[in-house]
């Protein structure tokens, strides 16, 4: 079933902040914590200092009405810097892949900032883009098994 999330962004404290708002909410996390040492590595992609490999790759967390958080921290060390408007992204995960291409291809025309579609070892299929308007847009379509 299609969802949107909030996905957020840190400098280095979303563990710290998604502790926090799981206290608020009351609720548990959906798996566990992600840590960017956790993901195999990438071709053409610099080695991690140790700081940056336990920074956090993704988390999720239920809040209110079906209505999940993510996050995850920024690196520095990648040329990462957060500032408000970047912080925070819309994540769309559509049904199929055609709805994910489609919506994908319309909103980021005539945006900036894009991380064009395209399938990672989460076996998903994944993108980012800024649309015209300013606002932050993710993409991931994971197929069923």
């Amino acid at each position: 079933m299609a969802s949107v999330s909030i996905y957020l962004n840190f400098m280095g404290n979303t563990e710290e902040a998604f502790n926090f708002y799981k206290s608020v909410f009351k609720t548990d996390y959906e798996g566990s914590i992600m840590y960017m040492k956790d993901a195999p590595p990438h071709e053409g992609m610099p080695p991690l200092s140790e700081k940056d490999l336990n920074a956090v790759m993704h988390v999720s967390l239920p809040i209110l009405g079906g209505v999940r958080i993510m996050g995850t921290d920024a690196l520095e060390s990648m040329g990462h810097t957060l500032k408000i408007g970047n912080n925070i992204t819309i994540n769309l995960e559509p049904d199929s892949r055609e709805e994910t291409e489609r919506l994908f291809h319309l909103l980021a025309e005539g945006g900036s900032d894009i991380v064009p579609l395209s399938d990672q070892f989460w076996s998903a299929l994944w993108g980012c883009c800024l649309d015209k308007f300013g606002i932050r847009w993710m993409f991931n379509f994971q197929e069923k098994k």
